[in-house]
């Protein structure tokens, strides 16, 4: 028995603001147009699964208003992102040399952070929150539960970088794509992978099917 296995990434967050783990009023928008959008195209999910993080749980709700299931979603911990701001204070930690709008700045904090990924997957910063390994241990988990949940059309809501970790991890890609392909995912953007027989195979990789070129200039969001 074969499953598609949906996996979403939140909707636009509110970056820079004092809590990032809520969505936006245009987040909450990009998850009911994500919604309608897998509803026209026959997309009927028979179980969903969420990280623990408020702006997961609410681009599902988001979705659910047009899709209408009817169904709880279980909360898997493992689709968590990574603790990226603990892990950007992590690397300047007794240095001089942090920006001060590190958090505050896009551009000036996804360049960091790409390279902060780097250095944290070959173990160079001293206290991280998390160690790369059991980040990746704990999304692999997550992608297995829901191999093991035996669900049809299953759909998972989680973040970029364990979005990223797991398209590195199906490709057999190394470690250091991670962040390269996690910097490319889309708010509200779709994967798509098959599941069998103990195996799972990308089938889509970071699908908007709720834009198109009259809402693309609102909609196209990645933070």
């Amino acid at each position: 028995m074969s499953a598609m296995f949906h996996l979403v990434r939140h909707a636009q967050a509110s970056f820079g603001a004092a809590d990032y783990d809520n969505l936006s009023d245009l987040g909450q928008r990009q998850s009911e147009a994500l919604g309608a959008a897998l509803k026209a195209q026959g997309v009927v999910p028979d179980a969903v699964f969420i990280g623990a993080q408020r702006r997961h749980r609410q681009t599902w709700e988001g979705m659910e208003r047009a899709l209408q299931t009817g169904l709880d979603p279980v909360v898997l911990p493992g689709w968590n992102e990574f603790d990226f701001g603990g892990l950007l204070e992590a690397r300047f930690a007794g240095r001089d040399d942090r920006p001060a709008d590190l958090h505050t700045d896009r551009k000036t904090h996804f360049r960091i952070l790409r390279d902060t990924v780097l250095e944290w997957q070959r173990d160079e910063i001293a206290n991280p929150p998390e160690s790369f390994g059991a980040f990746t241990a704990r999304v692999r988990a997550a992608r297995d539960a829901i191999a093991e949940s035996e669900a049809r059309q299953p759909i998972a809501v989680s973040s970029g970088g364990a979005i990223g970790r797991t398209m590195a991890d199906v490709l057999g890609a190394p470690a250091q794509q991670m962040i390269l392909l996690q910097l490319q995912v889309k708010n509200c953007a779709v994967a798509r992978f098959v599941m069998a027989r103990g195996q799972t195979w990308l089938h889509g990789f970071n699908e908007t099917p709720h834009i198109n070129g009259a809402n693309q200039q609102d909609m196209l969001t990645y933070s």
